[in-house]
Protein backbone atom coordinates (compact mmCIF):
# COMPACT_ATOMS: atom_id res chain seq x y z
CA UNK A 1 0.00 0.00 0.00
CA UNK A 2 1.27 3.67 -0.92
CA UNK A 3 1.72 5.38 1.96
CA UNK A 4 -0.60 8.59 0.35
CA UNK A 5 -3.16 5.95 0.05
CA UNK A 6 -6.39 6.64 2.03
CA UNK A 7 -6.06 3.68 4.45
CA UNK A 8 -2.61 4.50 5.40
CA UNK A 9 -3.07 7.69 6.29
CA UNK A 10 -6.34 7.06 8.29
CA UNK A 11 -4.35 5.14 11.24
CA UNK A 12 -2.49 8.60 11.85
CA UNK A 13 -5.78 10.66 11.83
CA UNK A 14 -6.91 10.17 15.36
CA UNK A 15 -2.93 11.04 16.43
CA UNK A 16 -2.65 13.95 14.48
CA UNK A 17 -6.55 15.75 14.43
CA UNK A 18 -6.34 19.68 15.68
CA UNK A 19 -2.82 19.21 16.47
CA UNK A 20 -0.02 21.88 15.19
CA UNK A 21 2.60 21.47 12.31
CA UNK A 22 5.33 23.83 11.41
CA UNK A 23 6.67 23.35 7.58
CA UNK A 24 10.10 25.06 7.28
CA UNK A 25 10.62 25.38 3.77
CA UNK A 26 13.97 26.36 1.80
CA UNK A 27 14.03 29.07 -0.50
CA UNK A 28 15.49 26.95 -3.24
CA UNK A 29 12.19 24.49 -2.60
CA UNK A 30 9.27 27.17 -3.33
CA UNK A 31 10.64 28.09 -6.79
CA UNK A 32 11.36 24.49 -7.28
CA UNK A 33 9.16 22.22 -10.17
CA UNK A 34 7.82 20.31 -7.32
CA UNK A 35 6.59 23.10 -5.11
CA UNK A 36 3.44 22.64 -6.50
CA UNK A 37 3.06 19.35 -5.32
CA UNK A 38 4.39 20.03 -1.87
CA UNK A 39 1.04 22.83 -1.59
CA UNK A 40 -0.72 19.78 -2.68
CA UNK A 41 -0.03 17.71 0.45
CA UNK A 42 -0.63 20.87 3.01
CA UNK A 43 -3.97 20.66 1.40
CA UNK A 44 -4.31 16.79 2.21
CA UNK A 45 -3.13 17.92 5.85
CA UNK A 46 -5.44 20.74 6.11
CA UNK A 47 -8.51 18.36 4.88
CA UNK A 48 -7.75 16.13 7.80
CA UNK A 49 -7.88 19.15 10.43
CA UNK A 50 -3.84 19.08 11.16
CA UNK A 51 -3.04 23.03 11.74
CA UNK A 52 0.14 24.39 9.48
CA UNK A 53 1.79 27.09 9.96
CA UNK A 54 4.49 27.94 6.65
CA UNK A 55 7.61 29.20 7.29
CA UNK A 56 10.12 29.87 4.26
CA UNK A 57 13.99 30.79 3.64
CA UNK A 58 15.11 33.22 1.41
CA UNK A 59 19.01 32.39 0.85
CA UNK A 60 18.95 31.07 -2.80
CA UNK A 61 16.55 34.07 -3.97
CA UNK A 62 18.89 36.33 -1.81
CA UNK A 63 22.13 35.33 -3.96
CA UNK A 64 20.22 34.75 -7.27
CA UNK A 65 18.96 38.56 -6.94
CA UNK A 66 22.64 39.63 -5.71
CA UNK A 67 24.45 38.21 -9.10
CA UNK A 68 21.22 39.64 -10.88
CA UNK A 69 22.18 43.00 -9.43
CA UNK A 70 25.92 42.55 -9.40
CA UNK A 71 26.29 43.53 -5.29
CA UNK A 72 28.22 41.02 -2.82
CA UNK A 73 25.53 40.10 0.02
CA UNK A 74 27.29 40.74 3.91
CA UNK A 75 25.51 37.12 4.40
CA UNK A 76 22.43 35.19 3.10
CA UNK A 77 21.23 32.46 5.88
CA UNK A 78 20.57 35.27 8.67
CA UNK A 79 23.22 34.17 10.80
CA UNK A 80 26.43 36.36 9.44
CA UNK A 81 26.58 40.22 9.21
CA UNK A 82 23.56 41.88 7.41
CA UNK A 83 24.40 44.98 6.19
CA UNK A 84 21.95 47.52 4.68
CA UNK A 85 21.86 46.79 1.44
CA UNK A 86 21.83 42.81 2.13
CA UNK A 87 18.70 43.84 4.54
CA UNK A 88 17.58 44.95 1.50
CA UNK A 89 17.58 42.06 -0.81
CA UNK A 90 16.54 39.84 1.88
CA UNK A 91 13.25 42.23 1.67
CA UNK A 92 12.60 41.82 -1.91
CA UNK A 93 13.70 37.73 -1.89
CA UNK A 94 11.81 37.42 0.75
CA UNK A 95 8.40 39.53 -0.39
CA UNK A 96 8.67 37.99 -3.24
CA UNK A 97 8.70 34.53 -2.19
CA UNK A 98 5.98 34.80 0.44
CA UNK A 99 3.64 36.02 -2.61
CA UNK A 100 4.12 32.88 -4.37
CA UNK A 101 3.33 30.94 -1.98
CA UNK A 102 0.24 33.04 -0.62
CA UNK A 103 -0.62 32.56 -4.04
CA UNK A 104 0.23 28.45 -4.33
CA UNK A 105 -2.16 28.27 -1.67
CA UNK A 106 -4.81 30.30 -3.16
CA UNK A 107 -4.65 28.07 -6.13
CA UNK A 108 -5.53 25.01 -3.76
CA UNK A 109 -8.31 27.02 -2.09
CA UNK A 110 -6.13 27.46 1.35
CA UNK A 111 -6.65 30.95 2.86
CA UNK A 112 -3.32 32.08 3.94
CA UNK A 113 -1.85 35.45 5.46
CA UNK A 114 1.49 36.80 6.41
CA UNK A 115 1.65 38.21 10.40
CA UNK A 116 4.15 40.50 11.46
CA UNK A 117 4.49 37.61 14.39
CA UNK A 118 8.20 37.66 15.10
CA UNK A 119 9.97 40.36 17.39
CA UNK A 120 13.08 40.47 16.85
CA UNK A 121 16.08 42.27 18.07
CA UNK A 122 19.73 42.52 17.26
CA UNK A 123 21.89 39.54 17.29
CA UNK A 124 24.69 41.54 18.13
CA UNK A 125 28.43 41.74 18.72
CA UNK A 126 29.58 38.48 18.56
CA UNK A 127 33.45 37.77 19.23
CA UNK A 128 34.01 41.06 18.58
CA UNK A 129 32.14 41.21 15.28
CA UNK A 130 29.12 43.67 15.11
CA UNK A 131 26.42 41.74 12.97
CA UNK A 132 24.60 44.65 12.44
CA UNK A 133 20.96 43.90 10.69
CA UNK A 134 20.93 40.46 11.51
CA UNK A 135 18.40 39.26 14.32
CA UNK A 136 17.43 36.61 16.52
CA UNK A 137 13.74 35.87 17.50
CA UNK A 138 12.84 37.40 21.04
CA UNK A 139 9.38 36.79 20.95
CA UNK A 140 6.41 35.37 18.62
CA UNK A 141 3.04 36.77 18.65
CA UNK A 142 1.37 33.33 19.61
CA UNK A 143 -2.11 35.30 20.27
CA UNK A 144 -1.91 36.32 16.34
CA UNK A 145 -1.01 32.84 15.14
CA UNK A 146 -3.79 30.97 16.80
CA UNK A 147 -6.16 33.30 15.94
CA UNK A 148 -5.24 32.73 12.16
CA UNK A 149 -4.90 29.08 12.89
CA UNK A 150 -8.42 28.68 14.61
CA UNK A 151 -9.85 30.48 11.50
CA UNK A 152 -8.56 28.07 9.14
CA UNK A 153 -5.72 30.23 8.02
CA UNK A 154 -2.41 29.32 7.14
CA UNK A 155 0.08 31.60 8.52
CA UNK A 156 3.25 32.42 5.88
CA UNK A 157 5.99 33.87 8.14
CA UNK A 158 9.12 34.70 6.24
CA UNK A 159 12.53 35.26 7.62
CA UNK A 160 12.11 38.88 9.15
CA UNK A 161 11.31 40.05 12.33
CA UNK A 162 10.51 43.83 13.63
CA UNK A 163 11.26 45.41 16.58
CA UNK A 164 9.14 47.64 18.78
CA UNK A 165 10.53 50.75 16.85
CA UNK A 166 9.36 49.68 13.36
CA UNK A 167 13.02 48.20 12.26
CA UNK A 168 13.43 45.47 10.21
CA UNK A 169 16.21 42.33 10.92
CA UNK A 170 17.19 39.25 8.75
CA UNK A 171 16.87 36.38 10.95
CA UNK A 172 17.42 33.19 10.17
CA UNK A 173 14.24 30.82 8.78
CA UNK A 174 15.29 27.72 11.09
CA UNK A 175 15.71 29.44 14.10
CA UNK A 176 11.95 31.30 13.14
CA UNK A 177 10.38 27.97 12.46
CA UNK A 178 11.97 26.17 16.08
CA UNK A 179 10.52 29.62 18.04
CA UNK A 180 7.46 29.40 16.74
CA UNK A 181 6.87 25.71 17.11
CA UNK A 182 7.90 25.77 20.47
CA UNK A 183 5.43 28.56 21.09
CA UNK A 184 2.42 27.19 19.21
CA UNK A 185 3.63 23.63 21.17
CA UNK A 186 3.97 22.24 17.79
CA UNK A 187 3.73 18.27 17.39
CA UNK A 188 6.11 18.53 14.25
CA UNK A 189 8.58 20.77 12.78
CA UNK A 190 9.56 19.52 9.05
CA UNK A 191 12.46 21.14 7.09
CA UNK A 192 11.66 20.88 3.46
CA UNK A 193 14.59 21.32 1.95
CA UNK A 194 16.95 20.24 -1.14
CA UNK A 195 18.82 16.82 0.46
CA UNK A 196 17.69 13.60 1.30
CA UNK A 197 18.11 14.34 5.42
CA UNK A 198 21.31 15.13 7.84
CA UNK A 199 24.20 13.17 6.76
CA UNK A 200 27.16 12.88 9.06
CA UNK A 201 30.68 11.34 7.46
CA UNK A 202 28.24 10.80 4.29
CA UNK A 203 25.85 8.59 6.43
CA UNK A 204 22.16 9.22 6.19
CA UNK A 205 20.48 9.02 9.48
CA UNK A 206 16.91 7.62 9.40
CA UNK A 207 16.15 8.29 12.81
CA UNK A 208 18.13 9.58 15.58
CA UNK A 209 17.27 10.89 19.54
CA UNK A 210 17.62 14.37 19.68
CA UNK A 211 19.80 13.98 22.65
CA UNK A 212 22.43 11.85 20.97
CA UNK A 213 22.25 13.82 18.28
CA UNK A 214 23.38 17.20 20.21
CA UNK A 215 26.13 14.94 21.86
CA UNK A 216 27.68 14.22 18.15
CA UNK A 217 27.43 18.12 17.30
CA UNK A 218 29.45 19.19 20.71
CA UNK A 219 31.75 17.05 19.87
CA UNK A 220 32.06 16.54 16.09
CA UNK A 221 30.51 19.50 14.39
CA UNK A 222 32.76 19.14 11.07
CA UNK A 223 31.27 15.57 10.37
CA UNK A 224 28.47 17.27 9.26
CA UNK A 225 27.99 18.88 5.76
CA UNK A 226 27.98 22.58 5.75
CA UNK A 227 24.01 22.47 4.49
CA UNK A 228 23.13 20.27 6.71
CA UNK A 229 24.69 21.72 9.96
CA UNK A 230 22.20 24.63 10.53
CA UNK A 231 19.27 21.82 10.05
CA UNK A 232 21.03 19.37 12.41
CA UNK A 233 21.21 22.52 15.40
CA UNK A 234 17.97 23.47 15.25
CA UNK A 235 16.14 20.08 15.03
CA UNK A 236 18.13 18.91 18.25
CA UNK A 237 17.22 22.52 19.61
CA UNK A 238 13.28 22.15 18.45
CA UNK A 239 13.16 19.19 20.66
CA UNK A 240 15.02 20.17 23.75
CA UNK A 241 12.23 22.81 23.67
CA UNK A 242 9.83 20.77 23.42
CA UNK A 243 8.94 18.95 19.98
CA UNK A 244 8.86 15.81 19.96
CA UNK A 245 9.57 14.87 16.27
CA UNK A 246 11.65 17.25 13.51
CA UNK A 247 11.65 15.65 10.29
CA UNK A 248 14.20 16.71 7.49
CA UNK A 249 13.39 15.41 4.18
CA UNK A 250 14.16 16.22 0.76
CA UNK A 251 11.50 18.29 -1.44
CA UNK A 252 12.35 17.45 -4.84
CA UNK A 253 10.97 14.03 -4.20
CA UNK A 254 7.34 13.88 -4.95
CA UNK A 255 5.32 12.82 -2.35
CA UNK A 256 7.47 13.46 0.00
CA UNK A 257 5.91 15.15 2.65
CA UNK A 258 2.76 13.30 3.03
CA UNK A 259 5.08 9.69 3.04
CA UNK A 260 7.53 11.26 5.80
CA UNK A 261 4.36 11.83 8.00
CA UNK A 262 2.44 9.26 7.06
CA UNK A 263 4.20 6.56 6.90
CA UNK A 264 6.77 4.60 9.16
CA UNK A 265 9.39 4.23 7.28
CA UNK A 266 9.36 7.60 5.99
CA UNK A 267 11.71 9.28 3.36
CA UNK A 268 14.26 11.52 5.07
CA UNK A 269 15.48 12.01 8.64
CA UNK A 270 13.71 11.98 11.87
CA UNK A 271 14.87 13.74 15.05
CA UNK A 272 12.95 12.52 17.91
CA UNK A 273 12.75 13.88 21.39
CA UNK A 274 12.18 10.75 23.47
CA UNK A 275 12.41 6.63 22.94
CA UNK A 276 9.40 6.34 20.39
CA UNK A 277 10.16 2.80 19.82
CA UNK A 278 8.71 0.16 22.68
CA UNK A 279 8.58 -3.53 23.18
CA UNK A 280 5.24 -4.93 24.59
CA UNK A 281 3.29 -7.94 25.28
CA UNK A 282 1.48 -8.42 22.15
CA UNK A 283 -2.32 -7.99 22.43
CA UNK A 284 -5.00 -10.50 20.51
CA UNK A 285 -5.86 -7.13 18.46
CA UNK A 286 -1.76 -7.44 17.52
CA UNK A 287 -2.39 -11.39 15.91
CA UNK A 288 -3.40 -9.70 12.17
CA UNK A 289 0.27 -7.60 12.37
CA UNK A 290 2.59 -10.09 13.90
CA UNK A 291 1.05 -12.66 10.91
CA UNK A 292 1.55 -10.02 8.38
CA UNK A 293 4.64 -9.01 9.59
CA UNK A 294 6.53 -12.90 9.64
CA UNK A 295 4.84 -13.66 5.94
CA UNK A 296 8.02 -12.88 4.07
CA UNK A 297 10.32 -15.07 6.12
CA UNK A 298 7.85 -18.35 6.16
CA UNK A 299 7.29 -18.22 2.53
CA UNK A 300 10.71 -18.16 2.40
CA UNK A 301 11.05 -21.29 4.77
CA UNK A 302 13.15 -19.01 7.82
CA UNK A 303 10.55 -19.11 9.81
CA UNK A 304 8.08 -21.97 10.59
CA UNK A 305 4.31 -21.17 9.32
CA UNK A 306 2.05 -19.87 11.98
CA UNK A 307 -1.86 -20.04 12.15
CA UNK A 308 -3.83 -17.33 14.34
CA UNK A 309 -5.20 -20.04 16.57
CA UNK A 310 -1.67 -21.47 17.27
CA UNK A 311 -0.47 -17.89 18.10
CA UNK A 312 -3.62 -16.74 19.85
CA UNK A 313 -3.32 -19.90 21.98
CA UNK A 314 0.70 -18.93 23.27
CA UNK A 315 -0.59 -15.23 23.00
CA UNK A 316 1.18 -14.75 26.45
CA UNK A 317 4.41 -15.31 24.72
CA UNK A 318 4.91 -13.30 22.21
CA UNK A 319 6.17 -9.53 22.46
CA UNK A 320 6.37 -6.72 19.53
CA UNK A 321 8.53 -4.21 18.61
CA UNK A 322 6.25 -0.88 18.04
CA UNK A 323 7.58 2.58 16.28
CA UNK A 324 5.30 5.16 16.58
CA UNK A 325 2.89 2.37 17.54
CA UNK A 326 3.87 0.48 14.28
CA UNK A 327 4.14 -3.08 14.56
CA UNK A 328 8.04 -3.92 13.12
CA UNK A 329 9.21 -6.34 14.92
CA UNK A 330 8.76 -9.52 17.41
CA UNK A 331 9.75 -12.35 19.44
CA UNK A 332 8.14 -15.34 21.34
CA UNK A 333 9.65 -16.63 24.71
CA UNK A 334 8.41 -19.99 24.97
CA UNK A 335 9.00 -21.20 28.45
CA UNK A 336 9.66 -24.70 29.71
CA UNK A 337 10.26 -24.30 33.38
CA UNK A 338 11.18 -27.81 34.51
CA UNK A 339 13.75 -27.78 32.27
CA UNK A 340 14.43 -24.00 33.32
CA UNK A 341 14.82 -23.32 29.56
CA UNK A 342 13.14 -21.02 27.48
CA UNK A 343 13.25 -20.79 23.43
CA UNK A 344 13.32 -17.80 21.81
CA UNK A 345 11.06 -17.71 18.99
CA UNK A 346 9.66 -16.04 16.01
CA UNK A 347 12.09 -13.45 15.91
CA UNK A 348 11.80 -11.37 12.75
CA UNK A 349 12.27 -7.93 12.16
CA UNK A 350 10.83 -5.95 9.01
CA UNK A 351 12.91 -5.27 6.05
CA UNK A 352 12.53 -1.43 6.21
CA UNK A 353 13.80 -1.40 9.91
CA UNK A 354 17.10 -4.00 9.34
CA UNK A 355 20.35 -2.83 10.48
CA UNK A 356 19.19 -0.72 12.84
CA UNK A 357 19.77 -2.96 16.10
CA UNK A 358 15.96 -4.00 16.50
CA UNK A 359 16.60 -7.90 16.40
CA UNK A 360 19.66 -7.40 19.02
CA UNK A 361 17.10 -5.74 21.24
CA UNK A 362 14.70 -8.10 20.90
CA UNK A 363 17.11 -10.63 21.79
CA UNK A 364 17.94 -9.23 24.61
CA UNK A 365 14.83 -8.59 25.78
CA UNK A 366 13.75 -12.17 25.65
CA UNK A 367 17.33 -13.01 27.90
CA UNK A 368 15.88 -10.21 30.75
CA UNK A 369 12.40 -11.79 30.54
CA UNK A 370 13.56 -15.55 30.65
CA UNK A 371 15.90 -14.16 34.05
CA UNK A 372 12.66 -12.81 35.10
CA UNK A 373 11.09 -16.48 35.57
CA UNK A 374 14.06 -18.08 36.41
CA UNK A 375 15.26 -20.17 33.74
CA UNK A 376 18.92 -21.23 33.07
CA UNK A 377 19.22 -20.92 29.11
CA UNK A 378 17.82 -20.27 25.86
CA UNK A 379 17.51 -22.16 22.91
CA UNK A 380 16.88 -20.76 19.29
CA UNK A 381 16.19 -23.21 16.22
CA UNK A 382 17.44 -21.61 12.72
CA UNK A 383 17.22 -22.36 9.43
CA UNK A 384 19.10 -19.54 7.46
CA UNK A 385 19.62 -16.90 10.48
CA UNK A 386 22.06 -19.29 12.84
CA UNK A 387 25.08 -16.82 11.87
CA UNK A 388 23.21 -14.00 13.64
CA UNK A 389 22.69 -15.61 16.73
CA UNK A 390 25.80 -16.80 17.14
CA UNK A 391 27.43 -13.47 16.08
CA UNK A 392 24.87 -11.09 17.69
CA UNK A 393 23.08 -12.69 20.33
CA UNK A 394 26.47 -15.06 21.85
CA UNK A 395 24.52 -18.27 21.09
CA UNK A 396 26.44 -22.06 20.56
CA UNK A 397 25.40 -23.98 18.43
CA UNK A 398 23.75 -27.19 20.42
CA UNK A 399 22.45 -30.69 19.92
CA UNK A 400 18.88 -32.04 20.11
CA UNK A 401 20.14 -33.61 23.62
CA UNK A 402 20.02 -30.06 24.83
CA UNK A 403 16.29 -29.08 23.79
CA UNK A 404 13.77 -30.44 26.42
CA UNK A 405 12.01 -33.53 25.87
CA UNK A 406 8.45 -31.68 24.51
CA UNK A 407 10.33 -29.35 22.34
CA UNK A 408 12.38 -32.23 21.01
CA UNK A 409 9.93 -34.37 20.03
CA UNK A 410 8.34 -31.76 17.77
CA UNK A 411 11.37 -30.68 15.99
CA UNK A 412 12.02 -34.18 14.99
CA UNK A 413 8.28 -34.43 13.57
CA UNK A 414 9.20 -31.00 11.79
CA UNK A 415 12.05 -32.55 9.16
CA UNK A 416 13.18 -28.99 9.51
CA UNK A 417 16.51 -29.96 10.41
CA UNK A 418 16.85 -26.34 12.00
CA UNK A 419 20.15 -25.39 13.45
CA UNK A 420 20.01 -26.31 17.55
CA UNK A 421 21.53 -22.80 19.41
CA UNK A 422 22.04 -22.20 22.79
CA UNK A 423 22.92 -19.88 25.03
CA UNK A 424 23.69 -19.66 29.46
CA UNK A 425 21.66 -17.28 30.71
CA UNK A 426 23.96 -18.15 34.59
Amino acid sequence: MKPTDLRGILQYVPRFRDKTFVIAVDGAIVTDDNFANILLDIAVLRSLNIRVTLVHGASAQIRALAAERNVTPSDTDGTGITDAETLKLALTASNRLTHEILEGLAIHDLRAACPNAITAHPMGILGGVDHQLTGKVERVDVDLLQTLLQQGIIPVIPPLGFDGEGRTYRVNSDGVAVAVAEALKAVKVIFVTTYDGIFRQGRLFRQVLASDLAEVLARNRDEFPPEALSKAIHAAAACKAGVPRVHVINGRVDEALLTEVFSNEGIGTLIYANEYQQIRRALKKDVPAILKLIQPSVESEELVRRTRASVEKQLGDYYIFETDKNTVGCVALHPYPDQRMGELACLYVKASHENQGIGRKLIQFAESKARELGLDSLVALSTQAFTYFQSKGGFQEGTPDDLPPARREKYEQSGRHSKILIKRLK
